[in-house]
């Protein structure tokens, strides 16, 4: 089961972090992968590791918050591959203030950045997708897309996460008629380029242990079984999920 053999997969924010993860994952799992980020030199070392593992990786650089940006890179994925059956939304950034400090624009980098993003990236790759009447899409959001916190004053990631999270729901009912699948992961606390300075921090290690069920952050990895099942055949009538992988965060 969940072989991806044969599958082209897109992913964005793919020069570090949980998308780098993922793009390995889905790459093991037998896909190949097109990358997507603003810092081509990660990409490209990231295509030769890919290539390793035995399948076909193309490295391209793009800012997706950009349409013609976004554009261009679907072109080059379509012509080298020919077709996209699986997307992963997992770019994405933050200015990290509170509701009463928060500037213009912090809140437009934010919104921009991690959900306008996603509508730009699903509109043009699931237009690819709808010539083969099969896609699989999945955005990844976070555990706050659907809590608030007490911890961090973060308004602005919050409301993204929380429209990606609508925006799956409208997405898969619009494109189930088209044969594409639209799901979420909203990840707990992981490690990434964004996140590292915090969750090393004394006091944020207690705040998840007393917080986090599991006691603990996520690692390296824990995400791609939840990314693979939601991109695989096997998901055919999974649409419009809201999947939490956050150490059971969210279930107190």
């Amino acid at each position: 089961m969940f072989d991806l053999e044969g599958r082209v997969a897109v992913v964005s924010g793919a020069s570090s972090g949980l998308g780098k993860q993922m793009a390995l994952g889905f790459a093991r799992a037998g896909a190949d992968v097109a990358l997507i980020a603003r810092r081509i030199e990660k990409l490209e070392e990231l295509r030769i590791d890919i290539e390793k593992i035995g399948v076909k990786a193309l490295a391209i650089k793009c800012d997706v918050t950009s349409t013609e940006e976004i554009n261009e890179a679907a072109r080059k994925v379509e012509k080298v591959f020919g077709k996209v059956d699986i997307l992963v939304n997992c770019a994405g950034s933050s200015k990290d203030k509170g509701v009463l400090e928060m500037e213009d624009e912090e809140w437009d980098f934010t919104i921009n950045t991690d959900l306008t993003s996603v509508f730009k990236m699903t509109r043009t790759f699931a237009n690819i997708m709808k010539k083969n009447h099969y896609g699989r899409i999945i955005n990844i959001a976070s555990m706050y897309g659907m809590v608030g916190n007490s911890e961090i004053p973060t308004i602005a990631y919050h409301s993204s996460k929380g429209g990606v999270v609508n925006f799956t729901r409208a997405a898969a009912a619009e494109l189930a008629k088209v044969g594409i699948t639209v799901n979420c992961i909203c990840p707990g606390y992981f490690y990434t380029e964004l996140t590292t300075a915090v969750l090393d921090t004394p006091k944020f290690q207690e705040f998840a242990k007393s917080h986090v069920p599991m006691g603990r952050y996520g690692q390296e990895g824990e995400l791609n079984a939840a990314a693979i099942f939601l991109a695989s055949e096997e998901a055919s009538y999974v649409t419009g999920i809201i999947l939490p992988v956050d150490g059971g965060y969210t279930a107190v």
